[in-house]
């Protein structure tokens, strides 16, 4: 694994050198995608005026005409404030080079998660924390080239919820392996970075180890920022103005099953190789509604030597062309949907998403089909920066496995987590809102789902996020913030297994990307 990382890095490099010295036009970066972060962003872009394709995140600040004139902001946290007033002396990045007379810059950050907290689960209290530390530099060479890297190293406590999660999958939600720290701690760490490339005003190329969001909403049914960041190559085009914009992603995944029947003696244990392709067409069809078409499809796994097998129509780029020849039903697993959003008004919009990933009605299970529907809502009456959304999604058991198999070296996941709904199936109502004065900000989650297993009601779980905060710098969005959580898993079968969960916690973050630990 640590040579394949190694390969990609050097390629990333290469490319780079390259690019530096072809002719340049215009700066452009990927915008931020954590969650709450991001809605002064998604305010703007929610305006019937705004052309912008707002699926297919992270967003590509090139082809947003909102942000055309902040190109000295790169990365930078400043475009979702309001406020003219801003000490400048926290609103600066830690590090930053810009030779004078140079076509180039760099910045770099660090990154913290520091919290500390208690947790009260069925009577018992447990002290919880977490230590994160990290960077993130970024930066652009010329108008047409922007790169960007970052690692962080991991020590943590969970509550019991999470740990139990973490136990049984193997991995940290989104954050990959671990180790046992100390007794009943985790140590892990993981990293990305991309290299972006804009060739000609409607082309963005990009080559890196990250993640993807395809959908409108809180949840994806079809592409999630839910698990491990992973390789990927992803083209955007758009056409017709930038009414149209088609997206293709190649990207290798990993299952944690071993590489080879018979593991090397005193080797790093290999995992098996799975390689994946996504297609997403999104239409502008007027100023106010967009529809989307998505087809992704997890390629046969690697074999006993971890060597992939892959046929010249892994790189076919024109959606549902695959979907004709090998059906839904097939080892090469393929799930289908699409998404709309609807502009009701310049404050409010609906959305919605379909999959399906199997129709065959063959398993027990039932087919695998899910539907999502949900509202935004900026400026609740007439409240300046007050933001609530309702969403509620709806996943059969059946999906997201192979319909072939119905094991894990198929299945639309990676690293043991699924690559789109984050719970895996079941249904889930949400509720979320959140208010910004000025640096100050107060949000507020709350979820109910209700899980299946072989067709029957399993459990149900309710929990209750809630945090107020200060943005120390935007520029990196460094916040300082104490949060209550509380969650109630409810087992109508095994009274016994009822647990609930009350957990308090302080910490100072650097939120750049999404934590799901809503399950």
């Amino acid at each position: 694994m640590n040579k394949f990382k190694n390969k990609i890095q050097c390629i990333l490099l290469l490319i780079v050198l390259l690019l530096v010295s072809l002719p340049t036009k215009a700066q452009f970066y990927n915008l931020p995608n954590e969650y709450f972060s991001s809605l002064l962003t998604e305010k703007k872009l929610a305006t019937k005026d705004s052309s912008t394709h707002t699926s297919v995140k992270p967003y590509i600040h090139f082809f947003s005409s909102k942000y055309e004139n902040v190109s000295d902001t790169h990365r930078i946290f400043k475009y979702i404030m309001d406020d003219p007033a801003l000490d400048i002396a926290f609103y600066k990045h830690v590090i930053t080079i810009k030779p004078h007379g140079q076509n180039f810059k760099f910045t770099l950050d660090p990154i913290f998660n520091l919290d500390i907290g208690n947790e009260y689960y069925n009577g018992l209290k447990k002290q919880t924390n977490t230590n994160t530390r990290g960077f993130i530099g970024a930066g652009y060479i010329g108008d047409k080239v922007y790169f960007e890297t970052m690692f962080v190293e991991n020590q943590a406590e969970f509550p019991t919820y999470i740990s139990d999660n973490v136990q049984g999958a193997l991995v940290v939600p989104g954050q990959g392996r671990w180790k046992t720290f100390k007794v009943t701690g985790y140590d892990y760490a993981f990293s990305s970075g991309f290299v972006s490339y804009q060739p000609i005003k409607n082309l963005n190329i990009q080559f890196g180890h990250g993640k993807q969001k395809i959908g409108h909403g809180y949840r994806s049914l079809l592409l999630s920022d839910n698990a491990l960041n992973y390789p990927y190559a992803r083209f955007t085009h758009q056409w017709f103005k930038g009414r149209v914009q088609y997206t293709n992603i190649y990207a290798v995944l990993m299952n944690l099953d071993s590489a080879s029947k018979k593991p090397i003696a005193n080797a790093e244990r290999l995992y098996q190789k799975k390689a994946a392709s996504f297609q997403y067409l999104s239409i502008n069809m007027t100023k106010f509604l967009n529809i989307g078409f998505f087809q992704g499809m997890i390629w046969q796994a690697a074999d006993d030597r971890n060597k992939q097998h892959l046929d010249w129509e892994y790189f076919n780029p024109v959606i549902f062309t695959n979907l004709t020849q090998y059906g839904l039903n097939n080892k090469n697993n393929i799930l289908i949907g699409g998404d709309v959003k609807l502009k009701l008004t310049n404050k409010i919009n609906v959305y919605g998403q379909v999959m399906a990933d199997d129709l065959s009605n063959t398993k027990t299970l039932g087919n695998g089909v899910g539907y999502q529907a949900g509202l935004n809502w900026f400026d609740v009456f007439g409240i300046k920066k007050l933001f609530f959304q309702v969403e509620y999604n709806n996943v059969n058991e059946g999906s997201y496995y192979s319909p072939v198999t119905a094991t894990a070296n198929q299945s639309y996941s990676h690293y043991n987590q699924t690559l789109a709904y984050s719970p895996g199936y079941g249904k889930e109502l949400l509720f979320i809102a959140d208010y910004k004065y000025k640096r100050f900000f107060v949000n507020f989650k709350y979820n109910n789902q209700i899980v299946p297993k072989n067709g029957d009601y399993y459990y149900s779980a309710q929990m209750l996020n809630t945090k107020v905060g200060y943005l120390l710098n935007p520029s990196y969005n460094l916040n300082l913030s104490l949060g209550y959580t509380y969650r109630n898993q409810n087992f109508p079968n095994f009274k016994s297994l009822n647990n609930e969960t009350n957990y308090i916690y302080l910490a100072l973050r650097t939120n750049l990307y999404n934590f799901y630990y809503d399950f």
